[in-house]
């Protein structure tokens, strides 16, 4: 599976690990599996964390016991590097500063950076976070700081280890051996300065240990989107091949098909949920928050760019057509559509309601076109619709024609006299007309829908081109896939335009006879 798919979900084995070992019933979306084989310091960071004051979370001592596996060939850490995203408020900064006192208290003369979004932003919490939770905590006897600009340091007393910050640039981290370095709020940082800087400096370094960490960020966090996309790849590819990196990655993610403001996905994406966090916070953060930026908060997702609206597309309109209650029935007509490059393929359906509204929804969408025949064939026999669209030869979808003929579904000799279930090729000049028509019905609020996430995103990011004086959905130039949206278009004008003819001239006969 690649990164960019949307039905990843962590192996049942992972995630009854995760409960049975630690009680945490919000696994990560990607995570490295604990090796119950392997020693771990998880438990001494524990240990430390309650010192600070602080309980540990299911998720943290999770954490805490992968990242610090011991190699039993080697007696050295397993794990080089490693990867936490997760969602604010979720514990991760106290989680961190165990991990930090543990390594100063437990080896000495240990070099241990911290960088944030800026040296003042590391400064900030290295004296307002940091020292303040050591010192109120029942080890600060044995630390002392030192707040020199430039020489910042906490000290631990008796093995000299020093917990100090450095800044976002090209001579971070240069300088005496490094030991433990971390890389926070790792959306802020638009390149992989720190990381070059760091890892040169941990090279002689036998227990040297390079983390980072941040909850979503934008488009522009190049650094964060890079290693997210590696640490996804990774554990799927662990899970495939069951070889084991020398990396450690955790990842709380809502993917896009999790409403926003359903608990049961905040309970699967946010970790400290029920420990330190309440559903009555994280509602008000939802009432408060701007979507996209409670989306990159809380759901982990990667904010982006709201791109310009296309002036022949209404997508304003159509948050105020949703309609999560309504369902397909009754007289209904099936579309597909495939992506321009045919990695997707998308089946759409659209019915007639009581109330004179015309349904539409997303039936199906997955990867490739192998699977959209069977479907389209099974669906035909479970539904009878009055249509099955699909766009002309020149279309992606159009190569499908022969192989839906050869399944059953045939075109009628004569489009004004069709039978139930026949399949309609929409030509140019068709689509045309199913593009104006879907704008009109969006403009007019006589379409619903189910707020689908991938028919939502489609619409929010499909493009036009010109045909003539008229203008049709652009395959080409469209932000997404805009192969769902194109589908129900396509369904709509089916049903609108063709089915009629298939209820007049055949339905109303044999209810006669």
């Amino acid at each position: 599976m690649t990164t960019t798919s949307t039905t990843w979900r962590p192996p049942t084995e992972f995630v009854d690990q995760c409960r049975e070992l630690y009680g945490l019933t919000c696994p990560p979306m990607w995570g490295t599996p604990r090796r119950p084989e392997l020693p771990t310091l998880g438990g001494k960071v524990a240990k430390v964390m309650e010192r600070l004051g602080f309980t540990p979370m299911p998720w943290q001592r999770y954490v805490w016991d992968v990242a610090l596996e011991i190699d039993p060939a080697t007696g050295l850490f397993w794990h080089r590097t490693v990867g936490l995203s997760v969602p604010r408020q979720q514990g991760k900064t106290q989680g961190l500063l165990a991990v930090k006192v543990h390594r100063a208290a437990a080896w000495k003369r240990q070099r241990i950076i911290y960088a944030a979004q800026t040296r003042s932003m590391a400064r900030e919490r290295w004296e307002d976070e940091f020292w303040v939770t050591i010192e109120a905590s029942r080890l600060a006897r044995r630390f002392v700081i030192r707040k020199a600009n430039g020489h910042e340091a906490i000290i631990h007393r008796a093995t000299r280890s020093r917990i100090g910050i450095t800044s976002n640039t090209e001579k971070a981290g240069h300088g005496p051996p490094l030991d433990l370095g971390i890389i926070d709020e790792a959306f802020a940082h638009e390149d992989d300065r720190l990381e070059q800087a760091f890892s040169p400096a941990m090279l002689t370094r036998p227990m040297a240990q390079l983390w980072w960490a941040s909850a979503g960020g934008t488009e522009k966090s190049a650094f964060l989107n890079k290693k997210r996309k590696a640490g996804r790849e990774m554990i799927e590819e662990l899970w495939r091949t069951g070889e084991h990196p020398r990396a450690a990655y955790f990842e709380w993610f809502a993917p896009e098909d999790m409403p926003r403001d359903d608990p049961a996905t905040w309970w699967a994406t946010l970790p400290a949920l029920g420990h330190t966090v309440t559903e009555d916070v994280i509602r008000a953060e939802l009432e408060t928050l701007d979507p996209a930026e409670f989306d990159r908060a809380y759901l982990n997702r990667t904010r982006k760019a709201t791109p310009p609206p296309d002036p022949n597309v209404p997508r304003d309109r159509w948050p105020g057509l949703v309609d999560e209650h309504s369902r397909p029935g009754g007289n209904l007509a099936l579309a597909v559509d495939v992506s321009q490059d045919r990695a997707w393929s998308s089946i759409g359906v659209a019915c007639e309601r009581d109330d004179g509204r015309v349904h539409l929804e997303l039936v199906d969408r997955r990867a490739g076109t192998d699977w959209v025949v069977p479907a389209l064939v099974r669906l035909s026999a479970l539904w009878r619709p009055l249509v099955v669209a699909i766009a002309s030869s020149g279309a992606p979808a159009g190569s499908l024609i022969d192989d839906l003929v050869t399944a059953g579904l045939t075109v009628p000799e004569d489009k004004e006299r069709p039978h139930r279930g026949h399949l309609a090729v929409v030509r140019t000049n068709d689509f045309v007309e199913a593009c104006g028509q879907m704008a009109d019905a969006m403009n007019q609020g006589s379409a619903v829908h189910r707020d689908q996430a991938d028919l939502t995103a489609a619409v929010s990011g499909a493009r036009t081109r010109k045909v003539g004086d008229a203008w049709v959905l652009d395959r080409w130039n469209s932000l997404v896939d805009v192969a769902p949206f194109v589908a129900v278009t396509l369904a709509r004008w089916a049903l609108v335009n063709r089915g009629p003819h298939v209820l007049d001239d055949y339905d109303v006969m044999e209810s006669v006879y």
